[in-house]
């Protein structure tokens, strides 16, 4: 049973910053790949961004520039730094982890950007 724990979401203000991380927990197997995605309310969920057990990354066009992800194989735990955030970035961010077919959700947290 694998279960992912997501931290650091917060209200903060037009070109804040803020830091999110996900523990992953429950297995001794890496993941093929972990990520981020968002969903806004009266929106599909959408990728933020993902990044392979072997370093390669891939982001959303509209975070590209601002957000970073990082991730420890070690420890199966994935963040995701994001800085000059918009009114736009408001969303719940959910971590994901891939392993072979199967899919992984956190329960997600909440990022509020006021304008």
């Amino acid at each position: 049973q694998v279960q992912l724990v997501e931290s650091g979401g917060g209200l903060v203000q037009t070109g804040g910053s803020l830091r999110l991380a996900c523990a992953a927990s429950g297995s001794i197997f890496s993941f093929n790949a972990m990520g981020w995605y968002r969903q806004a309310p009266g929106k599909q969920r959408e990728l933020v961004a993902l990044i392979t057990s072997g370093g390669r990354t891939n982001y959303a066009d509209s975070v590209k520039g601002r957000f970073t992800i990082s991730r420890e194989n070690a420890k199966n735990n994935v963040s995701l730094q994001m800085t000059s955030l918009k009114p736009e970035d408001t969303a719940v961010y959910y971590c994901k982890a891939v392993r072979a077919v199967s899919d992984y959700w956190g329960q997600g947290t909440q990022v509020t950007v006021s304008s």
